[in-house]
C-alpha cells in the first residue's frame, strides 16, 4: 500500500571498500539488500527509482550527486532517499520522514535516510560533496526514529549481527 504521492530514490552506488563486495547483493532473510530495499519504497511510494548501477546514471561522486539525480527524475513533491545498506528501515519510518519533510527531514543519526522536497534540487547541485552540509543548509526537520532501525550495513561483520539479532527473534 504506498502512501500518497511520494518518490523513492534507492541509492546503490558507493564503492563498498569496507563490505569487499558490492553491498546490494549482499543477502538478509532470503532477499538481497537491493531487493529488501526495492520492495521498502515499494510500500511506503507509488514510484521509484534507483540511483548507481543498473538505474539511473549515477555521476559517482557521493550521495549528494546521487539525490539530485533522483530529484531531477522524482515526479512527485517530496522524495524519500533510502541508502541500500540500512535493511531495517520501515515503510512507516520513511512516512514519518515525508510527513516532517519541510526542504528536508532527516533520522536523530542523519543525514541518511532522509526526504527531500524536489524544489530544493539546486541545493544538490552546487558541487558541495557533504551531504550534512547540504542539509544544513535547508530548513530540515529532525525525526525521532527507533535506533535499531536505522543500523548500518558497512562490513560483513555488520551483516553477520543482523543475521544473529533477526534469528533471535
Amino acid at each position: 500500500m504506498a502512501h500518497r504521492e511520494l518518490s523513492g530514490i534507492l541509492l546503490v552506488g558507493g564503492r563498498s571498500r569496507r563490505f569487499g563486495t558490492p553491498k546490494g547483493e549482499a543477502v538478509l532473510e532470503g532477499e538481497t539488500l537491493r531487493e529488501r530495499a526495492w520492495r521498502l519504497l515499494g510500500e511506503a511510494c507509488d514510484e521509484r527509482l534507483l540511483v548507481g548501477p543498473g538505474g539511473l546514471d549515477d555521476p559517482g561522486t557521493g550521495p549528494v550527486a546521487a539525490i539530485a539525480t533522483g530529484l531531477r527524475a522524482a515526479t512527485h513533491d517530496v522524495a524519500v532517499v533510502v541508502p541500500v545498506d540500512m535493511p531495517l528501515l520501515t515503510a512507516d519510518a520513511l512516512l514519518q520522514l515525508a510527513d516532517a519533510c519541510r526542504d528536508a527531514a532527516v533520522a536523530q543519526a542523519g543525514p541518511l535516510p532522509c526526504a527531500v522536497a524536489r524544489r530544493v534540487l539546486s541545493a544538490f547541485e552546487t558541487g558541495e560533496r557533504r551531504l550534512r552540509t547540504v542539509l544544513d543548509g535547508l530548513d530540515t526537520a529532525a525525526v525521532e526514529l527507533d535506533p535499531a532501525l536505522l543500523a548500518n550495513v558497512n562490513e560483513p561483520t555488520d551483516l553477520d549481527r543482523l543475521h544473529s539479532r533477526r534469528s533471535v527473534r
